[in-house]
């Protein structure tokens, strides 16, 4: 097994300060601790407000195990079609999968909490979380609410944002999508203003104001979801978090096509210790027809898509791809942070112990899945998180990743 963890050099500063952002570093507080404070500068109204923007009538509402409430919206009510350049705007046709696709997963769409019941959503509708006053009073903002903080506000280098990743990541070529297969764990995560997460990224333009990114995996964020269970996720933006995209569905832009899967819902189950280990399959990639970047998860099953209006570099191809994890570090108590990435274990402990990537694979322009060659690894706080990668005959690229914190070779 070959293994990395490569110097961040020019490139990596800028993608690693800029592009692998979430929730801005502020003092822990639990949730009720947020929602209780007088010094919050919202509004009733305007939280009434953005509830009725992103909370679109349904036909039907299910009550997950967990507690979350699922409103069955019908589609054409969904909040895609709130963006001017999507009213009216017919769903399009499902695309062509790339060739060399194959359906390797036994994931299917009972892998979510809010099914466990065996209640659905009716055709022509999309389940979606809903949205409550607590979720915008756990955000810095209601104009915030669902989304990442701004790359200019933040530094460009990967010591002072807070932001700690242990990615793989390939770059200098037209990428057109990208596949791979990640493990599910429900890693601890210490502080309200902390997260954990486990994506693929699909990058294009400069790590100025023309950032354009399409991000999807699982994440634990008390902030955004009020709890700590991994929750499947989404996110975009077309100008480095600025003004434009959001998490899931709490903006318009993404059209969902799929009434199976709840973007924001938990997962069950998640992988153990030494036990049994759950993965999900996730491809991202780019219809030659219509140039949407439609989302898969599992065995087949089409989430939705990214119409390519909504991106400037995107619209045409990537030039980046990156898979890995991610936490947040606000060092709230003069040390690092002991919320995990991962399993919470380090990379060389290795199967049934890490948390691991397998399976990954690029889109070309020919629309056909290509395994990836020259994947470079970096790990930017090895001691906190790991990264350890190789390939073999049924796992292809694949690596593994992720670390408990704070330790003693991490204070």
């Amino acid at each position: 097994m070959a293994s990395s963890c490569a110097k961040p050099h020019l490139i990596i500063s800028l993608f690693v300060g800029c592009l692998l952002l979430a929730s801005p570093a502020r003092p822990a507080v639990s949730p009720s601790a947020a929602v209780n404070s007088t010094t919050l500068p919202v509004k009733h109204s305007r939280i009434s407000a953005h509830l009725k923007r992103v909370n679109k009538p349904a036909v039907k509402t299910i009550e997950s195990s967990d507690g979350d409430l699922i409103d069955c919206v019908p589609s054409h009510l969904q909040p895609a079609f709130d963006h001017p350049k999507l009213r009216d705007h017919k769903p399009s046709d499902p695309p062509e999968r790339p060739k060399g696709y194959s359906l390797s997963s036994t994931v299917d769409a009972s892998f979510q909490a809010w099914t466990i019941s065996g209640e659905s959503c009716p055709e022509g509708t999309v389940p979606i979380r809903r949205t409550t006053r607590e979720d915008i009073l756990r955000a810095s903002s209601v104009q915030r609410f669902g989304r990442k903080p701004a790359a200019r506000r933040l530094r460009r280098d990967s010591t002072s944002t807070g932001h700690e990743h242990a990615v793989g990541y390939i770059i200098g070529d037209q990428y057109y999508g990208a596949k791979a297969s990640l493990s599910v764990w429900a890693p601890r995560v210490t502080s309200a203003s902390e997260f954990s997460l486990s994506q693929i990224w699909v990058i294009s333009g400069s790590f100025g104001n023309d950032l354009n990114t399409i991000e999807a995996g699982w994440q634990v964020s008390p902030q955004l979801y009020g709890d700590n269970r991994p929750r499947f996720f989404t996110y975009w933006t077309s100008d480095a978090y600025q003004e434009t995209g959001c998490y899931n569905l709490l903006c318009s832009g993404f059209v969902q096509t799929n009434n199976k899967i709840a973007i924001g819902a938990a997962i069950s189950p998640t992988s153990a210790l030494n036990g049994g280990q759950f993965d999900i399959d996730l491809l991202v990639w780019k219809d030659p027809k219509h140039g949407h970047w439609w989302l898969e998860l599992g065995s087949g099953l089409l989430v939705g898509y990214w119409p390519s209006f909504l991106f400037s570099h995107l619209a045409e191809h990537a030039n980046m791809v990156q898979f890995g994890g991610e936490i947040v570090n606000t060092q709230t108590s003069g040390f690092h942070t002991s919320t995990q990435m991962g399993s919470g274990h380090f990379a060389g402990e290795g199967f049934r112990k890490a948390s691991y990537f397998r399976n990954l694979q690029l889109v070309d322009w020919d629309n056909s899945l290509i395994p990836l060659s020259n994947l470079r690894l970096l790990a930017d706080h090895p001691n906190c998180y790991s990264i350890q990668g190789g390939v073999n005959g049924v796992w292809g690229n694949y690596f593994y990743y992720g670390g408990p914190g704070r330790n003693v070779r991490c204070p």
